[in-house]
């Protein structure tokens, strides 16, 4: 749903850290992120040293959207939302006049509650979480130990929930805040405070610690242990060096936790991504339940968050606002102040912004770019402006990224919308950088809409899919294309040479050391990405196709199991067999290691043997290797397969690949996904 903003809370310790890290030097965010330096040197010994610079000052460069706190007016629902429009609600949006959240990321607002009270909600959920998972009773002795927003609002709920409190910290405004909320404040600057935690409960010691701070030392965690009594019960909320000495948690059987934020169902995408709460029954308390608990304590006079806001800024001088956190000056609840704009819905013109001017004339290949994630943003998009292409108009969901991208890679238009870029007169080739699921759908409507078009693979996850993107080509006579970048790169096309002239079949062997991601990513899920290999091995059976010039006539899949017999898919073997006699044979394998080459082609025939090591160099065995050679990075064919679709849009075709072979492809690709999936034949 899409919600008007009114008010947002800036986390201070998250906030900071995060501006902290984005005004440093690329050197001390490599020294911040240690277990990064591993990865950039292994893929700088794959890729080579220029690609792996570039990405990562694209990943460390790339800004991201600040804030999580988050409080507005419903102004659009989607289908079977609970909301509805002109609900007060809070969410975890972040700072902007306009978020959008799926419905189980948000809870209505009490009426007797404001939208400054209500912005507070997901810190206090943190530290609800945090108590949950502690597990107090009532009447006994809690400790807090860091006093900041989170730590604070923690005093309460612990108090609502009748148990004695300790709070500990250094800062004597936020010791006294505490002793208000009804807790015992020790300073953490004053001695042995888990001397002063045994000495207030009798020798006993706490039966829970919740660790609200944020620290690098590892003192906190054994400070404690030692306060903990027999058996007690430790919960890390905040940040610490997690040093455990075994012998704190040993002698006293102490159990330890670290609290995921809001509660179940944070980091998982079927909850967060698609709204699919986890029953009542079965999971009490959920981020969206843990909310509206936080919120009825609100309404219950039991919490009381506003007596912590310090400061309270306009939205237009929210930089004001983080220069304030980031210097020494003392602050806690720190509120951007939003302008009423009557909750009334959105008009069209309101989700297209005009960054740069037009140009004075109009030329063809003027493209809008559905999507601005980091791979559209760092190659496709760089791509098309060296093909020339005129960049009218780049839309993603949440338009924070559209807007970015717009900025620094010279688009006339940012959008929320995509129907702005299917009734733009202006835009002639719509380029989908967007999840799987809706390549299908965007392509037929840009086919329908008299726009060429540009799919990033995959086309389509089913057949039926394919079957209406085709239709919808032939219909229209536009172009449609996908990114198989790969038979475009200089290394491919100088094999596809070489293995024109052979005498007899063709063997080729692809190996795609691809790497594992969770089963839970996107891509993995059948319906929204269609796994790995419809998603990224559709490459490697359209590079065989090219490369062959054969049809393919046949293809099996044999995929990898686990001990209970369920499918692997993305550890699998796809066999084709080509109308010539060839045969290849793609190894797309995610159980590797990250230093070995992620491609290698091997072509064999005539006697003669070919290999591309990792698009870095054409090495040959009996043969020449025109075009080859050692290639400071790798080019995998990228600019030149736009530079392709820019000649063929501005020429009026043919379409950069064949339809038959496109097609063709695509459809094996979706039949071999299913067979690795389900482990049966093709």
């Amino acid at each position: 749903m899409l919600v008007e903003t009114r008010s947002t809370l800036v986390s201070a310790g998250t906030e900071r850290m995060m501006i902290e890290f984005g005004r440093a030097s690329l050197l001390d965010k490599v020294r911040k992120q240690p277990d990064k330096v591993r990865q950039v040197i292994d893929k700088a010994r794959t890729d080579g040293i220029g690609p792996t610079l570039e990405a990562v000052r694209s990943k460390l460069g790339a800004p991201l959207a600040l804030g999580y706190c988050h409080a507005g007016v419903v102004v659009e629902t989607g289908a079977n939302s609970p909301f509805s429009v002109g609900d007060r609600v809070v969410t975890n949006g972040n700072h902007a006049e306009y978020v959008t959240v799926p419905y189980t990321l948000a809870a209505k607002i009490p009426e007797n509650v404001g939208f400054e009270a209500a912005a507070f909600t997901p810190l206090a959920a943190i530290g609800l979480q945090g108590v949950r998972l502690a597990e107090p009773t009532l009447g006994e002795t809690v400790v807090v130990y860091g006093l900041g927003l989170i730590g604070l609002l923690t005093v309460q709920l612990l108090r609502a929930n009748g148990c004695r409190v300790i709070g500990i910290d250094t800062n004597s405004t936020r010791l006294a805040l505490a002793e208000r909320f009804g807790a015992v404040a020790l300073n953490g600057a004053s001695g042995d405070v888990a001397a002063q935690v045994r000495a207030l409960t009798g020798g006993i010691g706490a039966d829970a610690v919740l660790l609200t701070l944020s620290s690098p030392s590892d003192d906190p965690v054994h400070n404690a242990a030692e306060m903990s009594r027999k058996r007690g019960r430790i919960v890390l909320v905040g940040v610490t060096g997690l040093a455990l000495r075994r012998d704190d948690f040993f002698k006293k059987e102490l159990s330890f936790a670290v609290s995921c934020s809001y509660g179940p169902g944070r980091y998982d995408p079927s909850y967060e991504d698609q709204a699919i709460d986890y029953p009542v029954a079965y999971v009490r308390w959920t981020e969206q339940r843990n909310f509206e608990a936080v919120l009825q304590l609100m309404a219950d006079g039991s919490l009381d968050p506003l007596v912590l806001v310090s400061h309270r800024f306009a939205f237009d001088d929210s930089p004001k606002a983080y220069d304030l956190i980031a210097s020494s000056e003392p602050s806690l609840g720190v509120l951007l102040q939003y302008a009423d704009r009557g909750g009334a819905a959105i008009t069209p013109a309101d989700r297209v912004r005009t960054v740069n001017p037009s140009p004075a004339t109009a030329s063809p290949f003027s493209v809008g770019v559905i999507g601005a994630g980091n791979f559209g943003t760092r190659i496709l998009i760089p791509a098309i402006a060296a093909a020339k292409g005129r960049l009218r108009v780049v839309a993603s969901g949440k338009g924070t990224s559209a807007a970015i991208a717009a900025k620094r890679l010279g688009f006339e238009q940012a959008a929320t919308d995509t129907d702005a870029i299917f009734a733009d007169p202006a835009v002639d080739t719509v380029v989908v950088l967007t999840r799987h699921d809706s390549h299908a759908r965007y392509a037929i409507r840009a086919l329908e809409s008299g726009k060429h078009v540009f799919v990033e693979k995959p086309l389509a996850l089913t057949e039926s899919e394919l079957d209406a993107v085709i239709v919808a080509a032939e219909a229209s006579g536009m172009i449609v294309t996908a990114g198989f970048n790969r038979r475009f790169a200089p290394f491919a096309r100088a094999l596809r040479t070489e293995l024109a002239n052979r005498a007899g079949p063709a063997a080729l062997v692809l190996t795609v050391n691809a790497g594992a991601i969770p089963r839970d990513h996107w891509v993995q899920d059948p319906a929204v990405g269609g796994g790995r290999i419809v998603g990224e091995a559709c490459h490697f059976l359209d590079l065989a196709r090219f490369l062959v010039g054969a049809p393919i006539v046949d293809a099996r899949a044999v995929s990898a199991a686990d001990r209970s017999g369920r499918a692997i898919d993305d550890i699998a073997h796809l066999t084709m067999t080509f109308a010539d006699g060839s045969t290849a044979v793609v190894h797309y394998l995610a159980n590797g290691h990250s230093s070995f080459p992620k491609e290698r082609i091997e072509a064999f025939a005539d006697g003669r043997t070919w290999q591309i090591d990792n698009w870095r160099r054409l090495n040959a065995w009996g043969g020449s290797a025109k075009g080859g050679g050692l290639f400071a990075g790798q080019d995998k064919g990228h600019r030149d397969e736009l530079q392709a679709l820019a000649t063929a849009v501005r020429t009026g075709g043919p379409p950069p690949i064949p339809y038959d072979e496109l097609f063709e492809v695509s459809r094996w690709a979706i039949r071999l996904a299913e067979a690795a999936r389900t482990r049966t034949p093709t």
